[in-house]
């Protein structure tokens, strides 16, 4: 069967073995198979050769005994892997998702209609899950990559009975948990004293129980807002490191006591809050940012030099009942006070006496949709509020 003129010799296909002979441009058989030989010429050839020297490069990458060893979808798996050229780590990767080669710590299956966590490898510390269908948070999902560093399963449709309370208490290194956009009726229990940002906003949660977070000191940003809490009840003690915390869009009728003294931004905006307690701001010495705006404030609510404070940069009391500008530090540089009921233009709001070394450190000052306008304004204005760039009425 072959002549004189061979110029290559491979392997045979018997008793699973793959074998090809190359001979010349003679009519000869190229691959025998034990079945009638087919014989091929001149371009053909060439089609069949190019097409048998792939499939040998494929098997170098793939062990001709790899199904023996893994199941189809691994199979599946370390093929892709191996001719994508990742690394090792990637052939863990679950097929639901995405584990590139530049990011060898990340795992994305954001957007893929999961109804389910899926396996975590252990080499993984970035998990992205955020918009999928997933209900809950089944016990050990993650007891394979104790190393996680951030967890975000943002707008999905999670419930507070399907989330195990011990399902984050290994996670010893998690930084960041992103819960938002779900169905949660509580906060989670059990969360990790590592956690730094944790965001809990737009579910249904209706209340943070006392001593809740007693054990995060190391959380910094707390995001509860777009949820019906009507009060806190001291859950926020605890929080020693606490710097930013969003409770705007909720039910609020008060303002909550026992804030962390670290605290520096607030946003209890769109509630239905009334007052302000004396000597809020005395209490919180930090306190640079408050917005109140979009709740229930009217003067009698506001004690007399609430916000006269020297730390207060930013305060926002805008869509509320005001009738006059409350007293408000020198060293304030923005205030917004549009859509209220305000009808006068008090300078001794910003300034107690008027020369060249006393004056307000304002820059940005909104008055408009209230009962005033641009002749209400005294024209020493022009010394005390000389670093404000225009003022809005």
């Amino acid at each position: 069967m072959c002549s004189n003129e061979t110029k290559w010799l491979g392997p045979q296909l018997q008793r699973g073995w793959l074998v090809v002979f190359i001979l010349g441009r003679q009519h000869i058989p190229l691959i025998h198979t034990g079945i009638p030989e087919r014989w091929i010429t001149g371009r053909q050839q060439e089609t069949v050769i190019m097409r048998a020297l792939v499939f040998i490069l494929l098997m170098e990458m793939v062990d001709v005994n790899v199904s023996q060893e893994y199941s189809p979808f691994q199979w599946l798996s370390q093929l892709r892997g191996r001719l994508a050229g990742w690394q090792s780590e990637a052939l863990d990767c679950p097929l639901e998702c995405d584990c590139p080669a530049a990011y060898p710590t990340a795992m994305y299956c954001h957007s893929r209609n999961l109804q389910h966590i899926p396996y975590v490898p252990s080499h993984i510390k970035y998990v992205y899950l955020q918009r999928n269908q997933i209900t809950g948070i089944q016990d050990g999902v993650f007891d394979n990559a104790p190393n996680l560093v951030w967890v975000i399963l943002s707008h999905n449709q999670l419930s507070s009975e399907k989330i195990s309370d011990s399902v984050f208490v290994e996670l010893g290194s998690l930084v960041r948990l992103y819960l938002d956009n779900n169905e949660l009726t509580h906060v989670p229990r059990n969360l990790p004293r590592s956690l730094t940002d944790l965001r809990l906003s737009y579910n249904k949660i209706t209340n943070i129980s006392s001593n809740l977070f007693e054990s995060m000191s190391n959380l910094t940003t707390l995001q509860l807002q777009g949820n019906d809490i009507e009060e806190v009840d001291g859950g926020l003690t605890g929080l020693k490191s606490l710097m930013m915390l969003d409770m705007s869009k909720n039910k609020l009728m008060k303002i909550p006591d026992n804030f962390p003294k670290e605290l520096q931004q607030l946003y209890l905006d769109h509630n239905n809050i009334k007052s302000v307690p004396v000597g809020f701001l005395t209490m919180y010495p930090k306190l640079q940012f408050i917005r109140l705006s979009h709740n229930s404030l009217t003067d009698e609510g506001l004690p007399s030099n609430v916000f006269n404070t020297s730390t207060l940069v930013e305060l926002d009391l805008s869509f509320n009942q005001l009738e006059k500008i409350p007293l408000v530090s020198r060293n304030l540089e923005n205030l917004y006070l549009h859509a209220n009921k305000i009808k006068e233009f008090s300078l001794s709001s910003f300034c107690d006496t008027i020369d060249g070394t006393n004056f307000s450190r304002l820059r940005v000052l909104r008055l408009d949709a209230n009962k005033i306008s641009a002749r209400d304004i005294p024209v020493e204005a022009a010394y005390c509020l000389r670093l404000v760039s225009s003022v809005n009425v």
